[in-house]
């Protein structure tokens, strides 16, 4: 369950994948200690600031590194832009068009700000949130203490200058949410649990899931053959 069982590089592939200039790209991503390292090829020059933009909206990336990423120069954007909305393309000549990926950029760079706005919030700060764009409403997903935080979440996004729309749709209100988002592996971004006295893998995998019978995926994630013999202090990961 995101965010808690879904590591940092899944959560910026997500946000790749759901950009419409981005996601026929292909771009492979590699996380560790927020560093995001992107590598593939692109069509032009301003798709690695769109890169960036998209990258820095995902909470826990404190850098993007592009230097894997090579320009291969094309006569022109695929033929088939039919059902990309409008903003998303410019039409330079008749037969030939061309992705605006630099108004996407700039559009992207709201998803940014927004972020920041939740960053620089005394009571949404340490909360699990990534901010994705679509045109100029934004997107966000993650979790939240309580029914107030995520009021107040959509009141600061609202609040930052461009906006024109908020979907908190994939916002989870989730009590401790705070606290489960900083048992986080600072190598590779995944969720990491210390068992507790008391614990056992159904009631750990009814906190990060919602459904003790997910005790089996953490198992076997784990390669713990008995889930009934888990030690205190030991340490599990949760899968995505």
């Amino acid at each position: 369950m995101w965010p808690f069982g879904k590591s940092t590089t899944d959560r910026i592939k997500d946000a790749i994948n759901a950009n419409p200039v981005l996601a026929p790209l292909g771009l492979a991503v590699q996380e560790s200690g927020g560093t995001a390292k992107v590598t593939g090829q692109v069509s032009f020059p301003s798709q690695v600031g769109l890169i960036n933009a998209v990258v820095s909206g995902i909470s826990g990336v404190k850098n993007v590194d592009t230097s894997g990423v090579s320009v291969v120069q094309q006569a022109s954007a695929p033929a088939d832009v039919s059902n990309v909305q409008m903003g998303d393309i410019v039409q330079q000549s008749a037969g030939d068009a061309q992705l605006d990926e630099k108004a996407f950029e700039d559009q992207s760079r709201i998803a940014k700000a927004v972020l920041s706005a939740i960053r620089n919030n005394g009571e949404l700060a340490d909360d699990p949130i990534d901010v994705l764009q679509s045109g100029n409403s934004v997107i966000l997903r993650g979790a939240v203490d309580n029914d107030h935080e995520l009021r107040l979440l959509q009141q600061v996004a609202k609040g930052v200058d461009g906006v024109a729309g908020v979907d908190v749709s994939d916002v989870k209100v989730k009590e401790g949410a705070k606290e489960l988002s900083k048992e986080k592996d600072a190598g590779t971004g995944d969720t990491v649990y210390t068992v507790q006295s008391g614990d056992t893998l159904s009631a750990i995998a009814q906190k990060y899931y919602g459904d003790a019978m997910e005790y089996k995926k953490i198992a076997h994630y784990n390669n713990i053959s008995n889930p009934d013999l888990i030690q205190v202090g030991q340490k599990i990961r949760i899968p995505g």
